[in-house]
């Protein structure tokens, strides 16, 4: 994954090991792909050892580790969607968090509320962010519904091109980064405009948004996946089945601090 999303894998893994530690466990991290070991030599080593709890670490891209022999291990994702092979998976849920921020921000008193989203991310969560804020303006009317900005790359110039020329009140983006860019374009955070992190963990600069608390998935993971050990359940799930958790709200400084009235 990107360096933006170590700080989030590090939280995962903070809290599966923890959990894996109360329940008598002991969790060890394993690097695969081009950076570590073949999947060959993973299935070798985990046989080997006697492990048969695998859980899986969100994956850049789509996700593939049909080479384990899977009918020695249980395992469990930690993000929303794999298919090779179909496991079991814990992660947000990204569409009640993308309502609830898009509440948060109408309440705050933002109306031109504009969404920026990457769009390997984007299809990667198959477009359950866009759908949300998409889905929350058509029902409710009065509130203006402007064009996401869906982009592939991260470019300051796609992303000025289209703040100026929808002229959004607030922005719901996972990069912090895109702060700098709205104020080259006068905006003053949180005077005049507002930003809204939809993941707060991914980013080192303090923000208001979304804490998809990934260190609670991580911990909810180990539980799925100590059950089915318990269970001697391994090999791929007839029914593979998602088990998400909302995020919570941060208040930041890049939003006005709420009044009393909003909880």
């Amino acid at each position: 994954r990107p360096p933006s999303a170590n700080r989030y894998h590090r939280e995962l893994t903070r809290g599966a090991s923890a959990r894996a530690s109360e329940l008598g466990f002991k969790a060890e991290t394993i690097v695969t792909g081009s950076q570590g070991i073949s999947d060959a030599r993973l299935d070798s080593i985990l046989q080997a050892r006697g492990i048969r709890g695998l859980l899986l670490l969100p994956i850049a891209g789509t996700p593939d580790l049909s080479g384990l022999d899977w009918s020695h291990f249980a395992g469990v994702y930690t993000d929303y969607l794999i298919e090779r092979p179909a496991l079991h998976s814990v992660c947000p849920d990204h569409y009640r968090s993308m309502v609830f921020a898009v509440q948060r921000l109408h309440l705050l008193g933002y109306h031109r509320l504009g969404l920026v989203l990457h769009s390997k991310n984007d299809a990667r969560l198959l477009y359950r962010w866009e759908a949300a804020f998409h889905t929350y303006h058509e029902h409710h009317s009065r509130k203006e519904a402007l064009p996401p900005l869906i982009i592939d790359e991260w470019n300051r110039a796609q992303f000025v091109r289209w703040f100026k020329a929808k002229q959004p009140d607030a922005v719901l983006c996972q990069r912090a980064e895109v702060m700098e860019w709205m104020m080259e374009c006068g905006a003053r955070i949180p005077e005049t405009h507002g930003f809204c992190c939809l993941n707060v963990t991914s980013n080192t600069v303090p923000c208001a948004g979304l804490d998809l608390q990934p260190g609670l998935l991580g911990a909810r993971g180990v539980e799925l996946l100590i059950a089915a050990l318990h269970r001697n359940d391994c090999g791929v799930p007839d029914h593979p089945s998602t088990t998400t958790i909302p995020a919570l709200w941060v208040d930041g400084p890049t939003l006005p601090k709420a009044p009393p009235n909003i909880s």
